[in-house]
């Protein structure tokens, strides 16, 4: 016990691991500094989110549960066009452009949707197509002046945010035009049906049943999400590729995770999971595949990176850019059928202001204003710190005039620091 030697072999292990917990730490503060606009959108939704719990159980005369389910389907519902169209926005503000047009294009498609539903009979399986192929053809418009004349987006966009929202005004004759049926709806009202509860009578035994369905699918989600980090982590290791801490690693996902069960159990207690929700989640899954893994995704991040040097290495510049207004076409008119379906009126007024809520969405998010970065889930929950402070805010009894001053300094906030941290 009293062995010099031993004392000695003692003491250099414990300076040794106080040496590797300092150099833990200072990693960790260091992939902190480098990647704070990117984790920290994460962890500023969720102190957002706590904000307004807090703050709707102390200041409102009735207290209001803001994660209560009803309010979290809400979230869903209302936000969703947002999400759907900030996908498309980040692709085209990562190939350096930008799309201001957004907003009257799905009012426009919303408006032919609702003139094919309503006077022409045409059922909904021929509608959307169409639709989509209506904000396809609009993206494709103004993606060839774009790409193959070189006329500023900024102009292309806003000629085409004036000229779609004339257009709209014609089409419904100043008028609305609904209501629609059941089948149309359900673009956005409809609900996922519990087919794990109808599969296993037993469930009924509870005094409420719960939406099994809803549950299942959270904790798949949770799951899958820890098994393809842990699974990439492992991989890039082994190929001698830089990763972020493991100790922030498994706390970023398991938070996130979750977040997603709670979610779940939350709709299970509802109605269960939106079908707009359904449609958002495939759609973020295939779009962080596609910038991710694809050549065409990594093609879209050189030609905004720098320009020149993609015309150089052999890239069709001009082909990309044009594809990412078409895609950005047809996204915006999903979201617009989407909203048309929630409202279940097309009206004239219908997508104002959604162009500054998109590309707010996708700044929040951690794209750059120059081009060249920006990733599908930072655009998803900078829309959904949107979604969320809209939400708040609105349920707080802010009035609309001071939620526009202060979602326009939270946009502005957000791109100081991306000036700051390109400066740094």
């Amino acid at each position: 016990m009293n062995d010099p030697a031993a004392r000695i072999g003692s003491g250099d292990r414990t300076v040794a691991g106080l040496r590797e917990g300092a150099a833990a730490i200072a990693e960790g503060r260091g992939y902190l500094r480098e990647n704070l606009r990117e984790n920290g959108m994460i962890f500023a939704l969720i102190a957002i989110v706590a904000f307004f719990v807090v703050i709707l159980r102390v200041v409102p005369a009735n207290p209001v549960d803001f994660l209560s389910p009803t309010n979290i389907t809400n979230l869903f519902l209302q936000n969703s066009h947002v999400i759907i169209m900030a996908l498309g926005m980040l692709l085209v503000i990562v190939a350096g452009h930008i799309d201001l047009s957004v907003g009257s294009v799905a009012a426009f498609t919303g408006a032919c949707a609702a003139v094919m539903t309503v006077k022409w009979g045409w059922p909904v399986w021929a509608v959307v197509p169409a639709g989509l192929a209506i904000g396809a053809l609009i993206g494709a418009a103004q993606g060839y002046w774009i790409a193959y004349w070189r006329i500023p987006s900024f102009i292309v966009t806003l000629a085409g945010m004036l000229v779609f929202r004339g257009l709209t005004l014609w089409t419904l004759g100043g008028q609305n035009i609904g209501p629609f049926d059941r089948e149309f709806q359900s673009l956005s009202t409809g609900y996922v049906p519990d087919f794990v509860g109808l599969a296993l009578p037993e469930f009924e035994a509870f005094a409420r049943q719960p939406n099994w369905t809803a549950l299942a699918v959270a904790l798949i989600a949770a799951g899958a999400i820890l098994w393809m980090g842990a699974r990439a982590r492992a991989r890039n290791i082994a190929h001698g590729i830089a990763v972020e801490p493991q100790g922030f690693f498994w706390l970023r996902n398991l938070v996130i995770a979750a977040a997603i069960i709670f979610v779940g159990w939350k709709l299970a207690g509802f109605r269960g999971i939106p079908n707009v929700a359904v449609s958002m989640a495939v759609l973020t899954i295939l779009y962080a595949f596609l910038t991710q893994s694809t050549v065409i995704g990594r093609r879209i991040y050189a030609i905004g990176g720098n320009l020149k040097a993609a015309r150089l290495s052999g890239i069709n510049a001009d082909r990309l850019t044009f594809l990412c207004f078409v895609n950005m076409g047809a996204l915006a008119a999903l979201a617009g059928m989407v909203v048309t379906a929630r409202l279940n009126s097309a009206t004239p007024k219908a997508g104002t202001g959604f162009e500054l809520d998109v590309i707010a969405a996708v700044f929040i998010g951690g794209a750059s204003m120059s081009g060249g970065s920006g990733k599908i889930v930072g655009a998803v929950v900078g829309a959904l710190i949107m979604g969320v402070m809209n939400n708040g805010m609105s349920m707080l009894g802010i009035g609309v005039d001071y939620q526009q001053v202060i979602k326009g300094l939270v946009l502005l906030a957000a791109v100081i620091f991306d000036v700051y941290n390109k400066s740094k």
